[in-house]
């Protein structure tokens, strides 16, 4: 019962963290998004970091856990393989690809008893 809790919230520390990062170095965040040659550099920084933190907070309270889990799978997807291409930073890039691993699971098994989602399924009609 706790194990699904416990790897909801390992996975969803590394983004709020991330979230919480970008947030304080926003300036330099968006010079690292351009410097990659990407349009809009400022509006992907929001955009990242929404889907960061929504996603995180999803995966925290084990609420709408399907929809945060895809924000956070389609945002690392793309960041995996701009900012961390296996040919130049393979231990980012695996740690990028478990972290989907993970997600996927959540995805497959759900949130567990111990969570808003779980908490409501048992409500009953």
């Amino acid at each position: 019962m706790y194990l699904s809790l416990a790897g909801r919230i390992c996975l969803a520390l590394i983004f709020l963290n991330a979230g919480i990062n970008h947030i304080t170095g926003f300036p330099g965040f968006v010079e690292t998004i351009a410097s990659q040659g990407l349009p809009l550099a400022g509006l992907l920084a929001v955009g990242t970091i929404v889907f960061l933190l929504v996603g995180a907070v999803s995966l925290l309270l084990g609420y709408k856990t399907t929809v945060g889990a895809w924000l956070l799978i389609i945002f690392l997807i793309p960041t995996t393989f701009i900012f961390h291409p296996f040919t130049t930073d393979l231990t980012s890039f695996l740690k990028n690809t478990a972290l989907v691993g993970g997600l996927l699971m959540t995805l497959s098994h759900g949130p567990g008893p111990l969570s808003l989602d779980g908490a409501s399924s048992k409500v009953p009609s």
